[in-house]
């Protein structure tokens, strides 16, 4: 904690899984923007935090549905339990099922002075909150309090994306149409199999004349994939292969994302979807087998937007409107702050 500052503290709260608490910080910093920075200023708090808040509980609560957990404080280890203390925040955003029982006891021990909000899809009422954001495709039924968005939230600052486009200013002289190739693999509801690995190499040799590859992979790749999209990359005459830091240098992801002309994307990943996504460029989407109902509602939402189309062996570019949907759901967090804590009011020293 800290002694008080201007504008609201927010804690981001998560189980320290990265996809999970990556939602969490988007929308800390798309509140951040100075525009809304701005709107929030006259607030001060004492409860500002240098990092997130992650809270890990064991035991048998955790067999118990989240609104039913007799004891959450119980369930921390002390080093936790000893952070989860007033003053409490002007804002709680947190992420992930078992965030869901400290929300809702957070809402309680702050007298409802705290912003509560729940990224993603509760699977429970969502009264226990005072704000729920939760991606489209997830179907939450509507409520006052449910504000609905397209994919998760994903937000990359002003300042990130410079400091990277100056660190790898470099890309902006690579020959022809750049194209970032980002590689997910297996998932609850897809697998990458052989086959999808053949035809993603096949298309890239295909089209390699006249363009520039970018190709990452994440942590869900198979090894065997991860090998040959490397090879690959070293046959190629304009290419970069990204895995990770220890092998490849600094992570050049953002200067992809903002850089590129074109995106193709393993269609399994939500995030890797948003992310091209916010910078407004063209995402082709890349099949995997297996898939969902859930995944088909993912798909056409950014379809239907003009973000995303289905790779079928060319590549064009087109226009649409950037998708910034962490920005639409930050704007409705300061809206329903300033009810709770409205700016004062300047009081004139004109004479009548």
């Amino acid at each position: 904690m800290s002694a008080e500052k201007s504008g609201p503290s927010i804690w981001c709260v998560s189980d320290g899984r990265a996809g999970i608490l990556n939602q969490t910080l988007a929308l800390a910093a798309a509140l951040g923007e100075p525009e809304r920075a701005a709107r929030l200023a006259d607030i001060r708090s004492s409860a500002h935090r240098d990092g997130p808040l992650m809270l890990q509980p064991h035991g048998w609560q955790l067999m118990l549905r989240p609104d039913l957990w007799l004891a959450p404080l119980s369930a921390l280890p002390a080093e936790q339990r000893d952070q989860l203390k007033a003053p409490w925040p002007d804002i709680w955003i947190a992420a992930g099922r078992r965030s869901i029982p400290y929300s809702r006891l957070v809402k309680k021990l702050s007298g409802g002075a705290t912003l509560v909000v729940q990224t993603q899809n509760p699977r429970m009422s969502p009264a226990g909150f005072d704000l729920v954001v939760p991606p489209e495709h997830d179907g939450v039924a509507a409520a006052p309090n449910v504000f609905p968005i397209i994919g998760p939230p994903v937000w990359f600052s002003k300042a990130r994306i410079a400091e990277a486009q100056a660190k790898f200013a470099s890309l902006n002289a690579s020959p022809g149409q750049k194209v970032l190739i980002s590689i997910g693999g297996d998932s609850k509801t897809h697998r990458m199999s052989d086959a999808n690995i053949a035809a993603i190499e096949g298309a890239i040799q295909r089209l390699a004349e006249g363009r520039t590859f970018w190709i990452t992979v994440s942590r869900r790749t198979p090894e065997q994939a991860r090998v040959r999209f490397r090879r690959l990359a070293s046959t190629l005459k304009q290419a970069v292969f990204w895995e990770n830091e220890g092998r490849d240098g600094p992570n050049p992801y953002v200067a992809f994302l903002s850089t590129c002309d074109l995106a193709l994307v393993t269609c399994e990943s939500a995030n890797m979807i948003a992310d091209p996504a916010f910078f407004g460029k063209p995402v082709y989407l890349l099949k995997l087998d297996g898939g969902s109902p859930r995944f088909d509602r993912l798909h056409q939402g950014f379809i239907g937007q003009g973000a995303a189309r289905w790779f079928t062996g060319g590549l064009q570019t087109w226009s649409y409107p950037a998708i910034r949907e962490a920005a639409r759901a930050a704007d409705e967090i300061v809206r329903r702050v300033l009810e709770r804590q409205p700016k004062p009011q300047k009081i004139s020293t004109e004479p009548m």
